[in-house]
């Protein structure tokens, strides 16, 4: 079963040690690198979760609650997800679409204020655009140019 915590170093660190493939490298972070542009900021805004399948650490994303959001919506009250791995050997299980989708329940009850959950993806990430539609997320035709070309950008309210 997929279930979603806050990341702990010592309980999930070593789980989520893998590497992404060049493609996937182009659109995400690696666990490692998001990490570490958390400790850059000082990252008292942004909270690093784990994706767990039966209770083993199998992904990873960022709950960014920083400025960087208003590039995506004007509502203050949002997050941000940025930087959606899993581990390419547990890959096309679904596991992705399920986090998302309880993502909502997460947010709400560890962040009662947050009203809206926003992500970019690059356009030419379609397997992640696609989880993404079907997990509930909308697309409404707004783009952005990203670090690797265009991004969809992606809202869903709570």
């Amino acid at each position: 079963m997929v279930s979603l915590e806050f990341f702990s170093p010592e309980k999930h660190l070593s789980q989520l040690n893998y590497d992404l493939d060049e493609g996937q490298q182009r659109f995400t972070a690696t666990v490692d690198q998001a990490l570490k542009n958390i400790e850059k900021r000082n990252g008292s805004d942004a909270f690093p979760i784990t994706i767990l399948d039966d209770n083993i650490a199998v992904g990873f994303f960022v709950l960014d609650f920083g400025e960087d959001k208003l590039e995506l919506t004007d509502n203050r009250n949002s997050v941000l997800v940025r930087s959606l791995s899993v581990n390419p050997a547990m890959q096309g299980k679904g596991i992705g679409k399920v986090a998302m989708m309880k993502l909502d329940e997460f947010v709400r009850d560890h962040f009662k204020y947050c009203g809206e959950i926003v992500l970019a993806v690059n356009q030419k990430n379609d397997s992640a655009y696609h989880i993404y539609l079907k997990a509930g997320y909308i697309y409404d035709g707004r783009t952005r140019v990203g670090r690797s070309g265009p991004q969809y950008l992606m809202h869903k309210k709570l």
